[in-house]
């Protein structure tokens, strides 16, 4: 018996289990889309696999259902795969290991992938269901979203015929999204090469116990960054120790997640080494009371620690001082969704190699001109501590339409079937739904999805009764658009 064999709609965590057992995070999806794939060929259907791993499946009309207007159901394969510290997975060879009480479904000690596995899930097990009336069916799985929405960015829709499109990577049941902001990565560097140590003594400072979470959906809620307080941490250190020397300083491994943990290594003097000790302490205490209510875990420790070498002094300060400069977090509201970020940035990895600090941002708004604003900013703080940038994963953001008819039609479903009433929203995070209405003109969209909580992270889960609930929904909304 499988772990999800006893849940409700039984398909779909049928097909969930089995995307689950597969491998799948970001730049690894070669499996999971072959297994999307084998899907489509045992169900007799007309699939398209391009090199990036893409994959289209198209299902006919139901008969007398001819002609009504296609519809595309669209989400993403890839998930970002993150597990606790005694997790021995390896997430890039093996698959989850599922648990659920009926109520939640989760995966033990690492994330989930129910972003946005349980979309595929739930569009897999429509496309298995010929009691359904529906239209024409366009079913699209892209791969590396949650890297830069490259497989969205390299998807052909020449063969798409849908204009009424069903993004299911939303993570707040009843709310349907119909704006997201746009995007885009800069991968920063400041030059620095480690010199040999002057007999200072060597520590390791770590930063942990943080939340974190998605840079979209929680970056308003107050959350240290790691990497942005280990470097308020360092340069306040440089300052009370002016002969600090950094030798290291890393944490995160996704662009668009809240670091929650950073370790630095740095040289200090050797007659400071007491004093330092009792500085990082200090430090702790103030960020305890600084973060209490959001971020209660934070914890800051140093120890003794054997170097090797370190940058020189003047690169140390030149380095914190870039890095203080550096923006976090949300930097202005929406006016028209009250409650909205609307711009906002991320500073997701860092870590010091052999030429240098490197480290990488996410930037996001749903205003294309305060998205050029702040990569603009970021490209001067860069310049000015002799640093420089490459950009990539720059993505449209996706336009509020006051006239959808799509929009109506899923609120009407939603409606009929839960006998409540939706609520319309705009998103911080990135959604691809923006890359599809600029690939396909005339393109109305709508994003839903069922209740997913603290996604990107070991505590993920998924609620069942909501999955039961959205997948009714999706159902309901393919019926009317059927006709019948």
């Amino acid at each position: 018996m499988t772990v999800l064999s006893g849940l409700e709609p039984k398909a779909v965590f049928e097909y969930f289990e089995k995307l689950c057992a597969v491998p799948h995070g970001s730049g690894n999806t070669k499996q999971i889309s072959d297994l999307c794939v084998g899907f489509a060929k045992e169900l007799g259907l007309r699939w398209r696999q391009d090199e990036a791993n893409n994959v289209v499946i198209w299902k006919d009309a139901s008969p007398g259902c001819e002609g009504a207007a296609p519809v595309i159901l669209q989400g993403h394969i890839d998930m970002v795969c993150v597990k606790t510290e005694d997790c021995a997975k390896d997430m890039a060879k093996e698959g989850l290991d599922l648990r659920t009480d009926g109520e939640w479904v989760w995966a033990d000690r690492t994330s989930l992938g129910g972003d946005n596995g349980i979309a595929v899930a739930m569009i897999l097990a429509i496309l298995a269901d010929d009691s359904l009336v529906h239209p024409p069916l366009e079913a699209v799985f892209t791969v590396d979203e949650e890297v830069g929405m490259d497989g969205a960015f390299a998807l052909d829709c020449a063969d798409l015929k849908g204009r009424k499109l069903v993004n299911l990577d939303s993570e707040e049941e009843g709310v349907f999204t119909v704006s997201c902001a746009g995007g885009a990565r800069l991968d920063c560097f400041l030059p620095g090469v480690k010199e040999p140590l002057e007999g200072e003594a060597g520590y390791e400072i770590v930063l942990e116990g943080l939340l974190g979470g998605h840079s979209g959906a929680e970056i308003h809620k107050g959350r240290a960054s790691a990497n942005q307080v280990m470097g308020r941490v360092l340069y306040s250190a440089m300052e009370r120790f002016p002969g600090l020397r950094l030798a290291d300083v890393r944490g995160g491994r996704f662009d668009n997640v809240i670091c929650s943990k950073n370790r630095a290594v740095a040289a200090v003097p050797a007659d400071c080494a007491e004093d330092f000790e009792a500085f990082i302490q200090a430090f702790d205490a103030a960020l305890k009371n600084e973060y209490a209510g959001c971020d209660d875990g934070i914890t800051l420790t140093c120890g003794r620690a054997a170097l090797d070498g370190a940058l020189s002094r003047e690169t140390t300060a030149n380095i914190l001082r870039t890095l203080l400069a550096v923006p976090q977090g949300v930097q202005a509201m929406n006016v028209d969704f009250p409650g909205l970020v609307q711009t906002s940035l991320n500073l997701g990895v860092m870590g010091v190699e052999e030429d240098g600090l490197h480290f990488s941002i996410s930037v996001r708004s749903c205003i294309a001109s305060q998205k050029t604003m702040l990569i603009q900013r970021l490209k001067a703080i860069l310049e000015l501590g002799g640093g420089s940038f490459s950009l990539r994963g720059n993505y449209p953001g996706w336009q509020y339409d006051r006239n959808s008819a799509l929009l109506r039609e899923v609120l009407a479903a939603h409606q009929a079937v839960t006998g409540r009433e939706g609520s319309v929203a705009a998103t911080h995070g990135g959604l691809e739904c923006g890359l599809f209405i600029e690939k396909l003109p005339g393109l109305d969209a709508v994003s839903f999805g069922p209740e997913l909580h603290d996604v990107h992270s070991v505590q993920e889960r998924l609620s069942v009764p909501s999955t039961q609930r959205v997948y009714a929904v999706t159902r309901e909304l393919l019926e009317r658009s059927a006709g019948k």
